[in-house]
């Protein structure tokens, strides 16, 4: 087995987004921090209402999919395709922006903690005009494998160990995502298969982790992003007890064009996308879609 390890770390950046809720960026602060098909991903967390209370307002998309992972706190969506969710602690939110999407993000607390993630994954360009779908997933349809180590949580993928086999609710996409959330005890190690050829990245969230092969071990800062070179296991190592995202998915090798809220494939489905949305279009004549979640 040809183990990974870092090839890069992309350290997180203080930002705002939405109305000016405090995030910190890793992947996406340019064109130059993407990991294909992954496009962003952001933390947030804090406990000061000031810095979430205004939260996501309506606000479009067009040409991926937004995956957001509530680790603490409560957020309402709604859509122009009037769905309407309550994301709580622990639960998954796996929406499919499609041809068009325009939804709101909004706190439902006004104190106390809110904490996690939101994830940009790609569409190829033969999904990109799809219909728009999303799904919310409960904390207890998400599996947690407790552990001599510690613990993982399986969102997405098919997560494999020496002595373990456990799939996530989401399963079967194109670009065939794995979304693990893993917590380690100190001084434990843990190793993992990943498809060999996908690219992979490692986000260390509560204290660092080390990576590590026959010939190498480097540590991972809390809050950075780790690009890892390709290979079949990853094994990771906790100095201290840590909390870690892996996340890893099939590139899909196709030009990634960028504005804002929308992400296509040339300039013209980017002008496009724009002047649809000027003109009421963005969402017009497209059925609700489904996202099905593996039993």
């Amino acid at each position: 087995m040809t183990a990974r390890n870092v090839q890069r770390l992309i350290p997180s950046v203080s930002t705002s987004d939405g109305a000016g809720v405090s995030i910190r960026r890793s992947l996406g602060q340019n064109q130059h921090t993407r990991l294909d098909p992954f496009l962003m991903l952001d933390f947030f967390g804090s406990d000061k209402a000031d810095d979430y209370i205004k939260g996501f307002p309506p606000h479009p998309h067009r040409g991926f999919e937004t995956v957001t992972y509530m680790l603490e706190g409560h957020m309402l969506h709604e859509d122009h395709l009037g769905n309407k969710g309550h994301l709580k602690t622990g639960g998954v939110q796996w929406m499919t922006a499609g041809r068009g999407i325009i939804h709101s993000e909004m706190p439902q607390q006004e104190q106390g903690l809110m904490q996690g993630f939101q994830l940009w994954l790609n569409l190829p360009a033969a999904e990109k005009m799809k219909p728009a779908a999303y799904v919310d997933i409960a904390p207890e349809h998400i599996p947690l494998q407790q552990l001599e180590q510690g613990s993982i949580k399986v969102i997405a993928g098919m997560l494999r160990t020496a002595d373990l086999e456990l799939g996530g609710p989401i399963q079967g996409l194109s670009t065939d995502p794995h979304y693990y959330d893993i917590s380690l005890h100190a001084g434990q190690t843990l190793t993992l298969q990943l498809p060999p050829t996908h690219n992979a990245l490692v986000y260390p969230y509560s204290a660092a982790v080390q990576v590590v092969d026959d010939a190498d071990i480097r540590t991972v800062p809390e809050h950075h992003a780790a690009v890892l070179t390709h290979g079949n296991s990853l094994t990771l190592h906790a100095l201290q007890p840590c909390r870690l995202l892996v996340l890893a998915a099939a590139a899909i090798a196709e030009p990634v064009v960028q504005y804002g809220p929308f992400v296509m494939n040339s300039v013209a489905e980017i002008e496009q996308a724009i002047s649809d949305y000027q003109q009421g279009k963005l969402t017009s004549d497209q059925p609700a879609g489904s996202i099905a979640l593996a039993q």
